[in-house]
Order: C-alpha cells, then sequence, then structure tokens
C-alpha cells in the first residue's frame, strides 16, 4: 500500500504546496501554510472504501414544465429587492461586510418578519451568547419575535438540530469561519473547515428545502475571507457595504442565480435598526452645494435601479514633480484615460495640476457611463465655471474623444426628470428606445467630448478665473 503524504495548504486563498513554506506563492501571505492530513476532510471516507455509489434517476429536459421556485418574502422591500424577490427555498446565500457594519441587525430584523409571519426560522450564532443575541432584539423592539435562537459550532450538532421536527423556512449561520465539522481534522477558521462546513450545510439546505444564509467575515481589502470556492458553491454572494461615518448602508448582489447581479438596496441606520431607503436618489443628492465648481450630477444605473449621485471634482495647481490623482468611489485608471482625452481631444490641459475625484455619499461607481460627468466636473473645477444645478449627465468617452451610447438611457432620464432636473447632456442617438420626457426634460446631444467643454464654456457666464483651454 501506498504511503499517504500530507499537504500544506495556503489559509488564506487554499492553494496546495507540497511543503512548508514561511510564504505563500500564489497570494503572497506569510505563515499562512498549515499541514492537512489526505486522510480528514469531505470526502476521504468515500476514497477508503466506505459504501459505493448508488444509482439515481434522470430526468430529460423536455419534460413536464416545472414551476418557478416559491419564494421567501421577508416584506423589508430593499433585501427582497436584492434577493430577486424573496429568499429560494433550498438556496445557500453568502452574506459579507466589514465587522460592525449591521449585518446581524439586518438577518435579526428578517428573521423577526419571517417568524411573525408565522415560518420557523432558526438563528445560530457562533460568535455571540444567547443572552448577546436577545438584547440586540430588545433594543430593535424584536423581543417578542418568535426566532429559535442556538449558539453551537459543531455542523454535526447544528444538521442534527435542524432536522428534527418542523422544516425551518429560514437558518441563519453567524459565521461560517466559527464552525468545525469531524470530518476534517484542522482548527475553526481554516480553509479546510470553512469549505468543509460549508458543503454540510449546503447539502442540508438542498435536501431539506430551507433558505440558509451564511455570514462571512471580510478581508482588509473588503473581500469575503476563506477560499473563493465557497462563494462558487453558495447561490448568492450578498456584500453588506457602508462607511462608519454615514448612516446609510447598500446591499449589493455580487452573484445570484435566482436574479440580477448587481442589484443594490439602500438602508439607514437608525436608533431602531435598519430603515428602508425608498428614494436613494435623493438621500445621495439631499445636501449638495449648487453654486460650486467641480460638481456634476450623474444619471447612473444599479442593477436595474436608476441611481442620480453627484460626482465631484477639485483641480488645483500642482507644486509637485508629478502631480498627485486622488480618486474616491471611482477606478482610478479611468480618470487617468478622461483627462488623456481631455488633453489630446479638447484642449484641456491637466498635466500640471493635482486632480481629485469623489463620488459624494460614499457610493462606488464601476460602469464607463459615468465619463461624461467626470469631464464635466474636471472641466468646471478648472475653469471655475458652475454648472447648471438642473442639469444631469451620462455616457462613455472613447479614446478618440467620441462619447459613446449606454444603456437604459430613458430610464436614467426618467428617474432625473421625477427629482425636479430639466437638462441632460446625453450621448448622440440616446436614449435608444422611446422618447425622453420632453415636456420636463431638455436634452442634449453630445457627440464628442469637445463638444462638452464647448458648452460649459458657453452655457455658465464669465469663468472665475483663466481656464487652460485652447481651441482645435
Amino acid at each position: 500500500m501506498a504511503k499517504s503524504h500530507a499537504s500544506f495548504v495556503c489559509q488564506n486563498c487554499g492553494a496546495v504546496a507540497q511543503r512548508w513554506q514561511g510564504r505563500c506563492e500564489s497570494c503572497g501571505a506569510w505563515n499562512s501554510i498549515v499541514e492537512e492530513s489526505p486522510s480528514s476532510g469531505i470526502g476521504a471516507r468515500a476514497a477508503q472504501g466506505a459504501r459505493k455509489g448508488r444509482v439515481f434517476g434522470l430526468s430529460n429536459l423536455h419534460e413536464a414544465e416545472q414551476p418557478s421556485p416559491p419564494r421567501i418574502m421577508t416584506g423589508i422591500g430593499e433585501l427582497d429587492r436584492v434577493t430577486g424577490g424573496g429568499f429560494v427555498a433550498g438556496s445557500v446565500l453568502l452574506l459579507g461586510g466589514e465587522p460592525g457594519i449591521g449585518k446581524s441587525t439586518l438577518l435579526i430584523q428578517a428573521c423577526a418578519a419571517l417568524a411573525g409571519a408565522g415560518r420557523r426560522v432558526v438563528y445560530i450564532s457562533g460568535e455571540e451568547a444567547v443572552d448577546q443575541i436577545r438584547l440586540r432584539a430588545l433594543r430593535l423592539g424584536l423581543a417578542a419575535a418568535p426566532v429559535e435562537l442556538a449558539a453551537e459550532t459543531s455542523v454535526e450538532d447544528i444538521v442534527a438540530t435542524l432536522s428534527h421536527g418542523k422544516r425551518p423556512s429560514l437558518v441563519v449561520i453567524d459565521s461560517i469561519q466559527t464552525m468545525w465539522t469531524e470530518l476534517i481534522e484542522s482548527t475553526p477558521g481554516t480553509v479546510s473547515q470553512v469549505r468543509g462546513a460549508a458543503q454540510a450545510l449546503i447539502r442540508f439546505a438542498k435536501t431539506a428545502g430551507a433558505a440558509v444564509i451564511l455570514v462571512g467575515h471580510v478581508t482588509k481589502d473588503g473581500q469575503i475571507a476563506g477560499p473563493r470556492v465557497v462563494e462558487h458553491m453558495v447561490d448568492a454572494v450578498i456584500s453588506f457595504e457602508g462607511e462608519g461615518g454615514r448612516s446609510f448602508r447598500i446591499l449589493r448582489a455580487v452573484k445570484n442565480r435566482f436574479g440580477p447581479t448587481d442589484e443594490i438596496g439602500v438602508f439607514e441606520m437608525t436608533g431602531r435598526g435598519l430603515a428602508e431607503v425608498a428614494n436613494p436618489s435623493a438621500l445621495f443628492l439631499s445636501s449638495r452645494d449648487t453654486s460650486a465648481p467641480g460638481a456634476a450630477v450623474f444619471a447612473g444605473m444599479e442593477g436595474t435601479r436608476p441611481l442620480l449621485v453627484e460626482v465631484q471634482a477639485l483641480v488645483a495647481p500642482s507644486t509637485l514633480g508629478t502631480p498627485r490623482r486622488a480618486v474616491v468611489g471611482w477606478d482610478n485608471a479611468r480618470l487617468a484615460m478622461v483627462v488623456a482625452v481631455l488633453e489630446a481631444h479638447a484642449g484641456v490641459k491637466l498635466g500640471q495640476y493635482d486632480i481629485y475625484l469623489n463620488v459624494a455619499g460614499g457610493l462606488r461607481v464601476g460602469e464607463p457611463a459615468a465619463d461624461l460627468a467626470a469631464a464635466a466636473a474636471l472641466v468646471s473645477s478648472l475653469s471655475g465655471i458652475s454648472l447648471a444645478a438642473d442639469s444631469v449627465y451620462f455616457g462613455e468617452i472613447a479614446l478618440s474623444g467620441a462619447i459613446r451610447p449606454v444603456s437604459h438611457g430613458m430610464a436614467r432620464l426618467k428617474e432625473a426628470a421625477k427629482l425636479g432636473f430639466c437638462r441632460a447632456t446625453i450621448p448622440q442617438g440616446a436614449p435608444e428606445k422611446g422618447e425622453a420626457p420632453a415636456a420636463v426634460l431638455s436634452v442634449q446631444n453630445c457627440a464628442h467630448i469637445s463638444g462638452l467643454v464647448t458648452g460649459i464654456a458657453a452655457g455658465g457666464g464669465p469663468p472665475k478665473r483663466i481656464p487652460a483651454v485652447r481651441e482645435n
């Protein structure tokens, strides 16, 4: 019989090495490699010949049409929106977020809402005692909700308890990094334990038909800690984002097998827990200074929801050999591209200026449709000309200087008109379907970046200082 050799697994990224070493070659983490036995883990007993596989039935794709998966509605509109209309029975959801962001508060509110509707809901914590969970529920005014609580970390005991009695509709595991299974010979929190515990809980969800929420810790760069394979195993990955100095929180769907991805829900942290924000655009634009130069309103899309945010830019003379470029809420490489296009095709000289760009409210914008709003804010800050307070911008800037159309143009314009905006600077040919609400919104099509610069210089009145703009 061949001798079995131990493997060395990185606890940060899950890479396998043939020997121990101080630094992982895959992720670069130090002292993260731990020796693990090949005779432990999920699937080890089957490899030793514990039992033979069973024959199961197969079905055809063209057979009787299956009904859509039943949804478990929580009654919290923003949470149901992000999940695609509620939790799907038998699905597993991974919820990640920084410590103190409000994950446990949101889940307690969702559990109380479902338990109040007559469903069996179980909340299992591996980090807090039962009395601590009760204190949080008491502070939120939810102490009377019939939610079943437990403080346990053994996966085998958890599955046996959940299988006893009435099938639960929702199970919350807080957190997956604290769970451990007897099948794996390693400490809780390691890559093998997290993967094995997650697989056991996923198997229970699929066989019992219960929706399971796994709470995951995050690393310093905001990624969910543990092996990336866990994100591929679950049905949905949801990120809870926010800043400590602000009261609102953003729930974002990163992956969802039963609904749209990149969908967001906006909450506000109050003394009574997380409150839904019905109009996020009004929240992000609530305290903007309409007379200050360097601010442009961007009509963006987050999933299927149109969202208006303010893009702020500050262009200041630099005393450094290499001017500073600081970006908050947007892509740094995208800013460098917009600056290069403004210099090459619009004659706006920004090479000797420090540039600071910020998306107000702490929202992270990732779509290229924000190029036009960022360019308008940069030109406005450099020239000292304030943009029209009732104007919105969206469009993608090509390297040739052309303004390219973006999707969902009609939805963006309708959201702007609903909030009282009267003007919109958009790409040539947008919106792609239907007509703009011309009764309340004046649309100006812009085909080239030079047209944007000329329009700002012509429509803003006398500049406060001489802009660094030359005519082509």
